[in-house]
């Protein structure tokens, strides 16, 4: 039975997972010192796509019924794809710290979306304040580095931005479609093996290099996005949606970006500017408020 509180057990893995996800912006600029982004964001969906059919398999999850979901599942694939190739090449361009506040305004384009694909679900008041909120903090955070030509921040900037258009979309296409019946590990697979099947012919249509200077510290960035990340966390934010209540499992949201923009000052010494926590605030308390409970 789903527990309707959370214990420590489930704070604790929170926490943790959110310190993961916000760290996952500091390993892509890690490894792209010796991975070309999109060859380096297919390596993650190919090691992650093993991990995944590892963990159904043990479980005895069945993959293979025929349920309706393949259409769907190769759309949420190829716009998962997108996303990622976004991210990569975005962090090109900007830092890991503003990325990340970028990418987590991704579940106010879901509350956008719902509007005309979810009807059941209506926006509350309290989501769309959140909304105005987070919205103020990329305002200030994009127009930082916009009317500054020789700063070619914004263009990362925008990509990541679109990223979370393609996140949301994403999302939105599990929760209206054939996926939303189906297990998480097959929703997640099919996002996996997609872009594991994508992203590697798209870097190789960009003539990217591929890996062109392995370091220890480059296949430890790799490794950690993908079985820290898109395996170990992944299933286990799976398992705590089967056991606590969702919603009071995503008012962590906010703690990501707060991580990420850490994360990035402390290992990477990326300048925290007043713009950057001004936004982070602003986008952190939009999700706080969003997902207050009613």
């Amino acid at each position: 039975m789903q527990k309707t509180e959370l214990d420590r057990l489930a704070i604790g893995m929170m926490v943790l997972f959110c310190t993961i996800w916000g760290m996952q912006q500091v390993a892509i600029k890690l490894a792209s010192t010796g991975i070309s982004p999109v060859w380096q964001a297919g390596l993650r969906s190919i090691g992650a796509t093993v991990i995944v059919l590892l963990w159904a398999r043990m479980r005895g999850v069945r993959l293979g019924e025929r349920d309706g979901t393949l259409v769907p599942g190769v759309l949420a694939g190829l716009l998962f794809a997108a996303e990622f190739a976004l991210i990569f090449l975005g962090l090109e361009y900007t830092t890991a710290s503003r990325g990340v506040i970028f990418l987590y305004t991704a579940p106010f384009f879901v509350a956008l979306g719902a509007v005309w694909l979810l009807p059941q679900e209506h926006m509350r008041r309290a989501q769309w304040v959140g909304m105005a909120l987070a919205f103020g903090g990329i305002l200030v955070l994009f127009g930082e580095h916009l009317f500054m030509p020789t700063d070619r921040a914004w263009i990362g900037d925008l990509m990541i931005m679109l990223a979370a258009v393609f996140w949301a979309a994403t999302t939105l296409t599990v929760k209206a479609s054939a996926l939303a019946r189906v297990s998480a590990e097959k929703t997640l697979l099919y996002q996996l093996a997609v872009s594991a099947l994508v992203l590697p012919l798209l870097s190789v249509a960009l003539g990217e290099p591929g890996v062109f200077a392995p370091t220890p510290l480059v296949w430890a960035s790799l490794f950690f996005q993908t079985f820290i990340v898109a395996g170990m966390s992944y299933l286990g934010w799976f398992w705590l949606v089967r056991q606590y209540p969702a919603t009071r499992l995503s008012s962590f949201s906010f703690l990501t970006p707060v991580m990420g923009v850490l994360a990035g000052g402390l290992l990477l010494g990326e300048a925290m500017t007043p713009a950057v926590f001004g936004a982070l605030f602003l986008v952190g308390a939009g999700i706080w408020v969003a997902n207050r409970p009613r």
